[in-house]
Protein backbone atom coordinates (compact mmCIF):
# COMPACT_ATOMS: atom_id res chain seq x y z
CA UNK A 1 0.00 0.00 0.00
CA UNK A 2 1.26 3.48 -0.86
CA UNK A 3 0.49 7.04 0.19
CA UNK A 4 -0.47 7.78 -3.41
CA UNK A 5 -2.99 4.93 -3.38
CA UNK A 6 -4.56 6.08 -0.13
CA UNK A 7 -4.68 9.67 -1.42
CA UNK A 8 -6.61 8.58 -4.51
CA UNK A 9 -9.12 6.67 -2.37
CA UNK A 10 -9.45 9.69 -0.04
CA UNK A 11 -10.08 12.05 -2.98
CA UNK A 12 -12.79 9.70 -4.22
CA UNK A 13 -14.43 9.59 -0.78
CA UNK A 14 -14.40 13.37 -0.45
CA UNK A 15 -15.87 13.73 -3.94
CA UNK A 16 -18.75 11.41 -3.00
CA UNK A 17 -19.37 13.41 0.18
CA UNK A 18 -19.32 16.69 -1.77
CA UNK A 19 -21.80 15.49 -4.42
CA UNK A 20 -24.33 13.98 -1.99
CA UNK A 21 -26.24 17.16 -1.11
CA UNK A 22 -26.44 18.79 -4.58
CA UNK A 23 -27.37 15.47 -6.19
CA UNK A 24 -29.97 14.84 -3.48
CA UNK A 25 -31.56 18.25 -3.92
CA UNK A 26 -31.73 17.79 -7.68
CA UNK A 27 -33.34 14.35 -7.35
CA UNK A 28 -35.87 15.78 -4.90
CA UNK A 29 -36.88 18.45 -7.42
CA UNK A 30 -37.22 15.81 -10.14
CA UNK A 31 -39.72 13.71 -8.21
CA UNK A 32 -41.70 16.44 -6.46
CA UNK A 33 -42.62 17.92 -9.86
CA UNK A 34 -40.50 21.08 -9.59
CA UNK A 35 -38.63 20.29 -12.78
CA UNK A 36 -40.65 21.70 -15.70
CA UNK A 37 -38.11 22.54 -18.41
CA UNK A 38 -39.21 19.51 -20.45
CA UNK A 39 -42.89 19.85 -19.54
CA UNK A 40 -44.15 19.78 -23.18
CA UNK A 41 -42.26 16.53 -23.82
CA UNK A 42 -43.49 15.09 -20.53
CA UNK A 43 -47.12 15.96 -21.29
CA UNK A 44 -46.81 14.51 -24.79
CA UNK A 45 -45.56 11.20 -23.40
CA UNK A 46 -48.48 11.00 -20.96
CA UNK A 47 -50.94 11.82 -23.75
CA UNK A 48 -49.56 9.22 -26.15
CA UNK A 49 -49.45 6.54 -23.45
CA UNK A 50 -52.87 7.40 -22.03
CA UNK A 51 -51.47 8.08 -18.55
CA UNK A 52 -53.09 10.32 -15.97
CA UNK A 53 -50.02 11.84 -14.28
CA UNK A 54 -52.07 13.10 -11.32
CA UNK A 55 -53.40 9.68 -10.33
CA UNK A 56 -52.22 8.65 -6.87
CA UNK A 57 -51.90 4.88 -7.03
CA UNK A 58 -52.40 2.31 -4.30
CA UNK A 59 -49.24 0.28 -3.75
CA UNK A 60 -50.77 -2.75 -5.49
CA UNK A 61 -51.52 -0.69 -8.61
CA UNK A 62 -48.07 0.90 -8.46
CA UNK A 63 -46.45 -2.56 -8.27
CA UNK A 64 -48.66 -3.87 -11.09
CA UNK A 65 -47.60 -1.01 -13.37
CA UNK A 66 -43.95 -1.63 -12.56
CA UNK A 67 -44.23 -5.36 -13.28
CA UNK A 68 -46.24 -4.83 -16.48
CA UNK A 69 -43.75 -2.32 -17.87
CA UNK A 70 -40.83 -4.61 -17.07
CA UNK A 71 -42.49 -7.69 -18.57
CA UNK A 72 -43.46 -5.99 -21.85
CA UNK A 73 -40.08 -4.30 -22.32
CA UNK A 74 -38.29 -7.59 -21.60
CA UNK A 75 -40.40 -9.36 -24.22
CA UNK A 76 -39.65 -6.68 -26.82
CA UNK A 77 -35.92 -7.04 -26.16
CA UNK A 78 -36.07 -10.82 -26.41
CA UNK A 79 -37.80 -10.61 -29.79
CA UNK A 80 -35.36 -7.95 -31.05
CA UNK A 81 -32.34 -10.06 -30.11
CA UNK A 82 -33.79 -13.13 -31.78
CA UNK A 83 -34.50 -11.14 -34.96
CA UNK A 84 -31.29 -9.10 -34.83
CA UNK A 85 -30.16 -10.21 -38.30
CA UNK A 86 -33.24 -8.63 -39.93
CA UNK A 87 -32.94 -5.25 -38.19
CA UNK A 88 -30.94 -2.16 -39.29
CA UNK A 89 -27.58 -0.92 -37.99
CA UNK A 90 -26.04 -4.35 -38.34
CA UNK A 91 -22.97 -3.70 -40.51
CA UNK A 92 -21.28 -6.95 -39.53
CA UNK A 93 -24.26 -9.19 -40.29
CA UNK A 94 -24.64 -10.42 -36.73
CA UNK A 95 -26.93 -13.43 -36.58
CA UNK A 96 -29.73 -14.01 -34.09
CA UNK A 97 -28.76 -14.22 -30.44
CA UNK A 98 -29.38 -17.86 -29.32
CA UNK A 99 -32.69 -18.30 -27.53
CA UNK A 100 -31.16 -19.13 -24.16
CA UNK A 101 -28.83 -16.11 -24.29
CA UNK A 102 -31.60 -13.85 -25.58
CA UNK A 103 -33.73 -14.80 -22.56
CA UNK A 104 -30.88 -14.31 -20.10
CA UNK A 105 -29.82 -10.99 -21.67
CA UNK A 106 -33.36 -9.59 -21.84
CA UNK A 107 -33.99 -10.57 -18.21
CA UNK A 108 -30.61 -9.28 -17.13
CA UNK A 109 -30.92 -5.83 -18.69
CA UNK A 110 -34.57 -5.44 -17.65
CA UNK A 111 -33.58 -5.98 -14.02
CA UNK A 112 -30.61 -3.55 -14.00
CA UNK A 113 -28.26 -6.55 -13.72
CA UNK A 114 -26.55 -6.57 -17.13
CA UNK A 115 -25.00 -10.00 -16.66
CA UNK A 116 -23.44 -10.98 -19.99
CA UNK A 117 -22.49 -14.51 -21.05
CA UNK A 118 -21.32 -13.23 -24.44
CA UNK A 119 -18.79 -10.83 -25.88
CA UNK A 120 -20.62 -7.64 -26.84
CA UNK A 121 -18.37 -6.66 -29.74
CA UNK A 122 -18.80 -10.03 -31.48
CA UNK A 123 -22.44 -10.84 -30.63
CA UNK A 124 -24.56 -7.67 -30.66
CA UNK A 125 -25.36 -5.37 -33.57
CA UNK A 126 -25.25 -1.61 -33.13
CA UNK A 127 -29.04 -1.64 -33.24
CA UNK A 128 -29.29 -4.14 -30.37
CA UNK A 129 -26.75 -2.23 -28.31
CA UNK A 130 -28.37 1.17 -28.83
CA UNK A 131 -32.11 0.51 -28.93
CA UNK A 132 -32.47 -2.46 -26.60
CA UNK A 133 -29.62 -2.65 -24.13
CA UNK A 134 -29.21 1.11 -23.77
CA UNK A 135 -32.98 1.53 -23.42
CA UNK A 136 -32.97 -0.82 -20.44
CA UNK A 137 -29.99 0.97 -18.96
CA UNK A 138 -32.18 4.07 -18.72
CA UNK A 139 -35.49 2.38 -17.93
CA UNK A 140 -34.30 -0.09 -15.29
CA UNK A 141 -32.44 2.69 -13.50
CA UNK A 142 -35.54 4.89 -13.53
CA UNK A 143 -37.65 1.98 -12.23
CA UNK A 144 -35.26 1.46 -9.30
CA UNK A 145 -35.30 5.10 -8.24
CA UNK A 146 -39.09 5.24 -8.65
CA UNK A 147 -39.48 2.31 -6.26
CA UNK A 148 -37.26 3.99 -3.65
CA UNK A 149 -39.19 7.26 -3.92
CA UNK A 150 -42.46 5.33 -3.57
CA UNK A 151 -41.24 3.72 -0.34
CA UNK A 152 -40.21 7.12 1.00
CA UNK A 153 -43.68 8.47 0.23
CA UNK A 154 -45.23 5.57 2.10
CA UNK A 155 -43.24 6.48 5.19
CA UNK A 156 -44.29 10.13 5.24
CA UNK A 157 -47.88 9.81 4.02
CA UNK A 158 -51.18 8.93 5.63
CA UNK A 159 -52.88 8.04 2.37
CA UNK A 160 -54.61 4.66 2.66
CA UNK A 161 -51.73 2.87 1.00
CA UNK A 162 -51.22 5.30 -1.89
CA UNK A 163 -47.58 5.89 -2.81
CA UNK A 164 -47.61 7.94 -6.02
CA UNK A 165 -47.81 7.22 -9.73
CA UNK A 166 -45.39 4.74 -11.26
CA UNK A 167 -45.70 6.08 -14.80
CA UNK A 168 -45.04 9.65 -13.69
CA UNK A 169 -42.02 8.59 -11.64
CA UNK A 170 -40.67 6.55 -14.55
CA UNK A 171 -40.98 9.40 -17.06
CA UNK A 172 -39.57 12.07 -14.76
CA UNK A 173 -36.61 9.97 -13.71
CA UNK A 174 -35.72 9.26 -17.32
CA UNK A 175 -36.30 12.77 -18.71
CA UNK A 176 -34.88 14.93 -15.95
CA UNK A 177 -32.30 12.72 -14.26
CA UNK A 178 -30.69 10.03 -16.39
CA UNK A 179 -30.92 11.50 -19.91
CA UNK A 180 -29.31 14.90 -19.21
CA UNK A 181 -26.70 13.50 -16.82
CA UNK A 182 -25.72 10.79 -19.30
CA UNK A 183 -25.46 13.34 -22.13
CA UNK A 184 -22.99 15.44 -20.11
CA UNK A 185 -20.97 12.43 -18.98
CA UNK A 186 -20.79 11.01 -22.52
CA UNK A 187 -19.32 14.30 -23.75
CA UNK A 188 -16.70 14.18 -20.99
CA UNK A 189 -15.81 10.61 -21.99
CA UNK A 190 -15.47 11.57 -25.66
CA UNK A 191 -13.26 14.53 -24.73
CA UNK A 192 -10.96 12.09 -22.94
CA UNK A 193 -10.77 9.72 -25.89
CA UNK A 194 -13.57 7.19 -25.41
CA UNK A 195 -14.77 6.26 -28.90
CA UNK A 196 -18.24 7.13 -30.20
CA UNK A 197 -18.83 6.18 -33.83
CA UNK A 198 -20.60 3.88 -36.28
CA UNK A 199 -17.40 2.90 -38.06
CA UNK A 200 -16.54 -0.53 -39.36
CA UNK A 201 -14.10 -2.50 -37.27
CA UNK A 202 -10.45 -1.67 -37.98
CA UNK A 203 -7.85 -4.28 -38.89
CA UNK A 204 -4.46 -3.30 -37.48
CA UNK A 205 -1.01 -4.80 -37.89
CA UNK A 206 0.75 -5.51 -34.60
CA UNK A 207 4.47 -4.97 -33.97
CA UNK A 208 4.96 -8.71 -34.49
CA UNK A 209 3.32 -8.45 -37.92
CA UNK A 210 0.08 -10.22 -36.95
CA UNK A 211 -3.37 -8.92 -37.79
CA UNK A 212 -5.70 -7.70 -35.02
CA UNK A 213 -9.31 -6.56 -35.38
CA UNK A 214 -10.17 -3.49 -33.29
CA UNK A 215 -13.86 -3.12 -32.45
CA UNK A 216 -15.53 0.25 -32.98
CA UNK A 217 -18.95 1.56 -32.00
CA UNK A 218 -21.02 4.06 -29.98
CA UNK A 219 -19.21 3.35 -26.73
CA UNK A 220 -19.20 6.67 -24.82
CA UNK A 221 -23.00 6.97 -24.77
CA UNK A 222 -23.33 3.40 -23.52
CA UNK A 223 -20.67 3.83 -20.85
CA UNK A 224 -22.24 6.98 -19.48
CA UNK A 225 -25.62 5.49 -18.62
CA UNK A 226 -24.19 2.15 -17.52
CA UNK A 227 -22.21 3.99 -14.82
CA UNK A 228 -24.85 6.53 -13.79
CA UNK A 229 -27.59 3.90 -13.77
CA UNK A 230 -25.42 1.32 -11.96
CA UNK A 231 -26.07 -1.08 -14.83
CA UNK A 232 -22.57 -2.25 -15.64
CA UNK A 233 -22.99 -4.06 -18.95
CA UNK A 234 -19.97 -3.62 -21.19
CA UNK A 235 -19.94 -2.69 -24.87
CA UNK A 236 -16.65 -4.59 -24.90
CA UNK A 237 -15.98 -7.92 -23.26
CA UNK A 238 -13.13 -6.31 -21.30
CA UNK A 239 -15.58 -3.73 -19.92
CA UNK A 240 -13.99 -0.69 -18.25
CA UNK A 241 -10.51 -2.20 -18.61
CA UNK A 242 -10.73 -1.69 -22.40
CA UNK A 243 -8.68 1.34 -23.53
CA UNK A 244 -11.38 2.43 -25.99
CA UNK A 245 -13.86 2.67 -23.11
CA UNK A 246 -11.62 4.03 -20.36
CA UNK A 247 -8.46 5.41 -21.96
CA UNK A 248 -7.19 7.78 -19.23
CA UNK A 249 -7.00 8.11 -15.42
CA UNK A 250 -9.78 10.73 -15.66
CA UNK A 251 -12.19 8.39 -17.44
CA UNK A 252 -11.42 5.77 -14.78
CA UNK A 253 -12.16 8.27 -12.01
CA UNK A 254 -15.33 9.51 -13.68
CA UNK A 255 -16.48 5.92 -14.22
CA UNK A 256 -16.12 4.91 -10.58
CA UNK A 257 -17.30 8.26 -9.18
CA UNK A 258 -20.50 8.43 -11.19
CA UNK A 259 -21.53 4.97 -9.93
CA UNK A 260 -22.09 6.49 -6.47
CA UNK A 261 -23.67 9.82 -7.45
CA UNK A 262 -27.35 8.84 -7.52
CA UNK A 263 -27.22 6.27 -4.66
CA UNK A 264 -25.43 8.75 -2.38
CA UNK A 265 -27.71 11.61 -3.41
CA UNK A 266 -30.82 9.56 -2.64
CA UNK A 267 -29.91 9.41 1.05
CA UNK A 268 -30.13 13.21 1.13
CA UNK A 269 -33.33 13.15 -0.90
CA UNK A 270 -34.82 10.71 1.59
CA UNK A 271 -33.85 12.91 4.53
CA UNK A 272 -35.62 15.87 2.96
CA UNK A 273 -38.71 13.83 2.11
CA UNK A 274 -39.15 12.50 5.64
CA UNK A 275 -38.21 15.90 7.11
CA UNK A 276 -35.36 14.38 9.07
CA UNK A 277 -32.11 15.24 7.36
CA UNK A 278 -30.02 13.85 10.19
CA UNK A 279 -31.52 10.43 9.54
CA UNK A 280 -30.58 10.70 5.87
CA UNK A 281 -26.99 11.40 6.89
CA UNK A 282 -27.11 8.50 9.34
CA UNK A 283 -27.99 6.15 6.47
CA UNK A 284 -25.18 7.69 4.42
CA UNK A 285 -22.75 7.18 7.32
CA UNK A 286 -23.69 3.50 7.67
CA UNK A 287 -23.14 3.01 3.94
CA UNK A 288 -19.81 4.82 4.08
CA UNK A 289 -18.52 2.78 7.04
CA UNK A 290 -19.20 -0.44 5.14
CA UNK A 291 -17.63 0.98 1.96
CA UNK A 292 -14.50 2.10 3.85
CA UNK A 293 -14.11 -1.31 5.48
CA UNK A 294 -14.43 -3.05 2.13
CA UNK A 295 -11.99 -0.91 0.17
CA UNK A 296 -9.44 -1.01 3.00
CA UNK A 297 -9.57 -4.81 3.16
CA UNK A 298 -9.39 -5.24 -0.63
CA UNK A 299 -6.50 -2.79 -0.98
CA UNK A 300 -4.59 -4.45 1.88
CA UNK A 301 -5.09 -7.95 0.48
CA UNK A 302 -4.07 -7.03 -3.06
CA UNK A 303 -1.11 -4.86 -2.05
CA UNK A 304 0.15 -7.66 0.23
CA UNK A 305 0.34 -9.98 -2.74
CA UNK A 306 0.37 -13.73 -3.06
CA UNK A 307 2.89 -15.53 -0.79
CA UNK A 308 3.18 -18.38 -3.30
CA UNK A 309 4.36 -15.93 -5.97
CA UNK A 310 6.72 -14.25 -3.51
CA UNK A 311 8.22 -17.61 -2.55
CA UNK A 312 8.97 -18.21 -6.22
CA UNK A 313 10.88 -14.95 -6.63
CA UNK A 314 8.21 -12.43 -7.65
CA UNK A 315 8.94 -9.01 -6.14
CA UNK A 316 6.61 -8.51 -3.16
CA UNK A 317 6.63 -4.73 -3.64
CA UNK A 318 4.46 -5.08 -6.73
CA UNK A 319 1.60 -6.71 -4.85
CA UNK A 320 -0.87 -8.89 -6.72
CA UNK A 321 -1.01 -7.41 -10.22
CA UNK A 322 -2.55 -10.50 -11.83
CA UNK A 323 -5.70 -9.56 -13.76
CA UNK A 324 -5.16 -5.81 -13.33
CA UNK A 325 -4.38 -3.03 -15.76
CA UNK A 326 -0.92 -1.60 -15.11
CA UNK A 327 -2.23 1.90 -15.91
CA UNK A 328 -4.76 1.65 -13.07
CA UNK A 329 -2.66 -0.18 -10.50
CA UNK A 330 -3.71 -1.92 -7.32
CA UNK A 331 -5.34 1.00 -5.51
CA UNK A 332 -7.68 1.93 -8.37
CA UNK A 333 -8.45 -1.72 -9.07
CA UNK A 334 -9.37 -2.40 -5.44
CA UNK A 335 -11.42 0.82 -5.30
CA UNK A 336 -13.27 0.02 -8.52
CA UNK A 337 -14.00 -3.58 -7.45
CA UNK A 338 -15.37 -2.36 -4.11
CA UNK A 339 -17.50 0.43 -5.53
CA UNK A 340 -18.98 -1.58 -8.39
CA UNK A 341 -20.11 -4.35 -6.01
CA UNK A 342 -21.22 -1.92 -3.30
CA UNK A 343 -23.49 -0.30 -5.85
CA UNK A 344 -24.71 -3.38 -7.74
CA UNK A 345 -23.19 -1.90 -10.88
CA UNK A 346 -21.14 -4.74 -12.31
CA UNK A 347 -18.75 -2.66 -14.42
CA UNK A 348 -15.16 -3.80 -13.84
CA UNK A 349 -11.69 -2.51 -14.61
CA UNK A 350 -9.91 -5.66 -13.36
CA UNK A 351 -10.55 -9.40 -13.16
CA UNK A 352 -12.07 -10.27 -9.77
CA UNK A 353 -11.23 -13.93 -10.36
CA UNK A 354 -7.53 -13.02 -10.19
CA UNK A 355 -7.76 -11.23 -6.85
CA UNK A 356 -6.33 -12.90 -3.77
CA UNK A 357 -8.92 -14.96 -1.84
CA UNK A 358 -9.58 -12.18 0.71
CA UNK A 359 -9.45 -9.47 -1.94
CA UNK A 360 -11.96 -11.44 -4.03
CA UNK A 361 -14.15 -12.06 -1.00
CA UNK A 362 -14.73 -8.32 -0.57
CA UNK A 363 -16.75 -7.82 -3.80
CA UNK A 364 -18.51 -11.14 -3.14
CA UNK A 365 -19.51 -10.12 0.39
CA UNK A 366 -20.51 -6.64 -0.79
CA UNK A 367 -23.12 -8.23 -3.04
CA UNK A 368 -24.25 -10.71 -0.39
CA UNK A 369 -24.95 -7.96 2.14
CA UNK A 370 -27.89 -7.02 -0.08
CA UNK A 371 -26.74 -4.31 -2.52
CA UNK A 372 -27.22 -1.59 0.08
CA UNK A 373 -23.73 -0.10 0.55
CA UNK A 374 -24.91 2.93 -1.42
CA UNK A 375 -26.30 0.19 -3.64
CA UNK A 376 -27.94 0.33 -7.04
CA UNK A 377 -29.90 3.43 -8.03
CA UNK A 378 -32.97 3.21 -5.80
CA UNK A 379 -32.37 -0.35 -4.66
CA UNK A 380 -29.54 0.72 -2.35
CA UNK A 381 -31.78 3.19 -0.53
CA UNK A 382 -34.79 0.94 -0.16
CA UNK A 383 -32.56 -1.97 0.89
CA UNK A 384 -31.03 0.19 3.61
CA UNK A 385 -34.48 1.39 4.72
CA UNK A 386 -35.59 -2.23 5.12
CA UNK A 387 -32.54 -2.85 7.30
CA UNK A 388 -33.33 0.30 9.28
CA UNK A 389 -36.85 -1.05 9.92
CA UNK A 390 -35.34 -4.30 11.21
CA UNK A 391 -32.90 -2.31 13.35
CA UNK A 392 -35.61 -0.30 15.10
CA UNK A 393 -37.63 -3.50 15.50
CA UNK A 394 -34.70 -5.13 17.29
CA UNK A 395 -34.17 -1.98 19.35
CA UNK A 396 -37.86 -2.04 20.26
CA UNK A 397 -37.54 -5.60 21.51
CA UNK A 398 -34.60 -4.52 23.64
CA UNK A 399 -36.57 -1.83 25.46
CA UNK A 400 -39.87 -3.72 25.49
CA UNK A 401 -42.08 -1.40 23.47
CA UNK A 402 -43.63 -1.23 20.00
CA UNK A 403 -40.90 -0.09 17.61
CA UNK A 404 -41.33 3.12 15.65
CA UNK A 405 -39.63 4.31 12.49
CA UNK A 406 -39.91 7.98 11.59
CA UNK A 407 -43.22 8.31 13.40
CA UNK A 408 -44.78 5.09 12.09
CA UNK A 409 -45.29 2.07 14.34
CA UNK A 410 -43.69 -1.11 13.02
CA UNK A 411 -46.04 -4.03 13.55
CA UNK A 412 -46.37 -7.60 12.34
CA UNK A 413 -47.27 -6.83 8.69
CA UNK A 414 -44.29 -4.54 8.23
CA UNK A 415 -41.88 -6.98 9.88
CA UNK A 416 -43.14 -9.84 7.70
CA UNK A 417 -42.50 -7.82 4.55
CA UNK A 418 -39.04 -6.81 5.77
CA UNK A 419 -38.14 -10.41 6.60
CA UNK A 420 -39.51 -11.64 3.29
CA UNK A 421 -37.26 -9.11 1.57
CA UNK A 422 -34.25 -10.30 3.57
CA UNK A 423 -34.85 -14.06 3.18
CA UNK A 424 -35.72 -14.20 -0.53
CA UNK A 425 -32.26 -13.02 -1.53
CA UNK A 426 -30.09 -15.75 0.06
CA UNK A 427 -32.62 -18.50 -0.65
CA UNK A 428 -32.07 -18.43 -4.41
CA UNK A 429 -28.30 -17.93 -4.12
CA UNK A 430 -27.59 -20.76 -1.70
CA UNK A 431 -30.04 -23.29 -3.16
CA UNK A 432 -28.80 -22.82 -6.72
CA UNK A 433 -25.15 -22.73 -5.67
CA UNK A 434 -25.55 -26.02 -3.83
CA UNK A 435 -27.40 -27.58 -6.78
CA UNK A 436 -24.80 -26.38 -9.27
CA UNK A 437 -21.98 -27.81 -7.17
CA UNK A 438 -23.65 -31.24 -7.36
CA UNK A 439 -25.37 -31.44 -10.75
CA UNK A 440 -23.38 -32.46 -13.85
CA UNK A 441 -24.81 -29.48 -15.75
CA UNK A 442 -23.46 -27.12 -13.10
CA UNK A 443 -20.03 -28.75 -12.94
CA UNK A 444 -19.66 -28.86 -16.72
CA UNK A 445 -19.21 -25.10 -16.93
CA UNK A 446 -16.62 -25.01 -14.14
CA UNK A 447 -12.99 -24.42 -15.08
CA UNK A 448 -11.55 -24.57 -11.55
CA UNK A 449 -11.84 -27.24 -8.88
CA UNK A 450 -11.84 -26.97 -5.09
CA UNK A 451 -12.72 -23.88 -3.07
CA UNK A 452 -12.00 -21.48 -5.92
CA UNK A 453 -14.46 -23.30 -8.15
CA UNK A 454 -17.10 -23.03 -5.43
CA UNK A 455 -16.36 -19.31 -5.13
CA UNK A 456 -16.95 -18.89 -8.87
CA UNK A 457 -20.37 -20.57 -8.67
CA UNK A 458 -21.30 -18.68 -5.49
CA UNK A 459 -20.22 -15.38 -7.04
CA UNK A 460 -22.26 -15.98 -10.20
CA UNK A 461 -25.53 -16.63 -8.36
CA UNK A 462 -24.82 -13.84 -5.85
CA UNK A 463 -24.14 -11.42 -8.72
CA UNK A 464 -27.31 -12.14 -10.70
CA UNK A 465 -29.63 -12.35 -7.67
CA UNK A 466 -28.09 -9.17 -6.27
CA UNK A 467 -28.62 -7.55 -9.71
CA UNK A 468 -24.91 -6.75 -9.86
CA UNK A 469 -23.80 -8.38 -13.09
CA UNK A 470 -20.05 -8.62 -12.54
CA UNK A 471 -18.48 -12.04 -12.94
CA UNK A 472 -15.75 -13.89 -11.06
CA UNK A 473 -14.90 -15.54 -14.39
CA UNK A 474 -13.66 -19.08 -14.67
CA UNK A 475 -17.28 -20.21 -15.03
CA UNK A 476 -18.60 -20.90 -18.52
CA UNK A 477 -22.04 -19.34 -18.29
CA UNK A 478 -23.14 -19.80 -21.91
CA UNK A 479 -25.01 -23.09 -21.47
CA UNK A 480 -28.69 -23.88 -21.25
CA UNK A 481 -28.34 -24.63 -17.54
CA UNK A 482 -26.56 -21.43 -16.58
CA UNK A 483 -28.34 -19.15 -19.07
CA UNK A 484 -31.65 -20.31 -17.60
CA UNK A 485 -30.81 -20.38 -13.89
CA UNK A 486 -28.85 -17.13 -13.98
CA UNK A 487 -31.54 -15.41 -16.06
CA UNK A 488 -34.21 -16.51 -13.60
CA UNK A 489 -31.98 -15.31 -10.77
CA UNK A 490 -31.97 -11.76 -12.14
CA UNK A 491 -35.79 -11.72 -12.22
CA UNK A 492 -36.10 -13.32 -8.80
CA UNK A 493 -33.62 -10.95 -7.19
CA UNK A 494 -35.31 -7.88 -8.64
CA UNK A 495 -39.04 -8.37 -8.50
CA UNK A 496 -39.48 -10.92 -5.71
CA UNK A 497 -37.73 -8.38 -3.47
CA UNK A 498 -39.22 -5.22 -4.93
CA UNK A 499 -42.86 -6.22 -4.42
CA UNK A 500 -42.52 -6.85 -0.63
CA UNK A 501 -40.69 -3.52 -0.37
CA UNK A 502 -43.55 -1.70 -2.12
CA UNK A 503 -45.99 -3.52 0.14
CA UNK A 504 -44.00 -2.25 3.12
CA UNK A 505 -44.35 1.29 1.78
CA UNK A 506 -48.08 0.81 1.27
CA UNK A 507 -48.56 -0.57 4.78
CA UNK A 508 -46.63 2.32 6.31
CA UNK A 509 -48.74 4.79 4.31
CA UNK A 510 -51.79 3.37 6.10
CA UNK A 511 -50.31 4.03 9.54
CA UNK A 512 -51.05 7.14 11.51
CA UNK A 513 -48.06 9.19 12.55
CA UNK A 514 -47.28 9.07 16.27
CA UNK A 515 -45.27 11.70 18.14
CA UNK A 516 -41.86 10.84 19.52
CA UNK A 517 -41.67 9.90 23.19
CA UNK A 518 -39.00 8.94 25.69
CA UNK A 519 -39.29 5.35 24.49
CA UNK A 520 -38.67 6.19 20.83
CA UNK A 521 -35.36 4.85 19.59
CA UNK A 522 -33.53 7.77 17.91
CA UNK A 523 -32.47 7.10 14.33
CA UNK A 524 -30.06 10.01 13.97
CA UNK A 525 -27.33 9.11 16.45
CA UNK A 526 -23.98 7.30 16.15
CA UNK A 527 -25.53 4.51 18.23
CA UNK A 528 -28.14 3.95 15.52
CA UNK A 529 -25.42 3.86 12.85
CA UNK A 530 -23.46 1.27 14.84
CA UNK A 531 -26.55 -0.85 15.45
CA UNK A 532 -27.60 -0.60 11.79
CA UNK A 533 -24.15 -1.69 10.57
CA UNK A 534 -24.20 -4.50 13.13
CA UNK A 535 -27.58 -5.78 11.95
CA UNK A 536 -26.42 -5.74 8.31
CA UNK A 537 -23.22 -7.64 9.12
CA UNK A 538 -24.91 -10.14 11.42
CA UNK A 539 -27.62 -10.93 8.88
CA UNK A 540 -25.01 -11.34 6.14
CA UNK A 541 -22.61 -13.33 8.31
CA UNK A 542 -25.22 -15.72 9.64
CA UNK A 543 -26.54 -16.34 6.15
CA UNK A 544 -23.42 -16.63 4.03
CA UNK A 545 -20.53 -17.37 6.39
CA UNK A 546 -20.75 -21.18 5.97
CA UNK A 547 -20.58 -20.84 2.18
CA UNK A 548 -17.75 -18.29 2.38
CA UNK A 549 -15.88 -20.62 4.74
CA UNK A 550 -15.89 -23.34 2.10
CA UNK A 551 -14.83 -20.94 -0.64
CA UNK A 552 -12.54 -17.90 -0.25
CA UNK A 553 -11.68 -18.47 3.42
CA UNK A 554 -10.43 -22.03 2.83
CA UNK A 555 -8.61 -20.85 -0.28
CA UNK A 556 -6.90 -18.11 1.76
CA UNK A 557 -5.71 -20.64 4.33
CA UNK A 558 -4.38 -22.89 1.58
CA UNK A 559 -2.58 -19.95 -0.01
CA UNK A 560 -0.99 -19.00 3.31
CA UNK A 561 0.19 -22.60 3.64
CA UNK A 562 1.80 -22.35 0.22
CA UNK A 563 -0.56 -24.79 -1.44
CA UNK A 564 -2.02 -24.26 -4.92
CA UNK A 565 -5.48 -25.75 -5.31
Amino acid sequence: MTANGWLQILVFALAVLAITKPAGLYILRVYDGSMRWLAPVERAIYRVCGVDPDEDQHWTRYAAGLLLFSAVSMLVTYVALRLQQHLPLNPFARGPVPDRQAFETAASFTTNTNWQSYSGETTMSYFSQMTQLAFHNFASAAVGVAAAIALARGIVRRSAGRIGNFWTDLVRGTLYLFLPASFILALLFVQQGTIQNFAHYVTATTVEGAKQVLAMGPVASQSAIKQLGTNGGGFFNANAAHPFESPTPWTNFLSVFTIFIVPAGLTYTFGRMVKNQKHGWALWAAMFVLFAAGVTTAYWAEARGNPIHIARGVDAAGGNMEGKEVRFGIANSALYATVTTDASCGAVNSMHDSFTPIGGMVPLLNIQLGELIFGGVGSGLYGMIVMAVLTVFIAGLMVGRTPEYLGKKIQSREVRMAMLYVLIFPAYILILTAASALLPAGLTGLNNAGPHGLSEILYAFSSVTGNNGSAFAGLTGSSYYYNTTLGLGTLFGRFAMMVPMLALGGFLAERKAVPESLGTFPVTTPLFVVLLVGVILIVGALTFFPALSLGPIVEHLLMQAGKVY
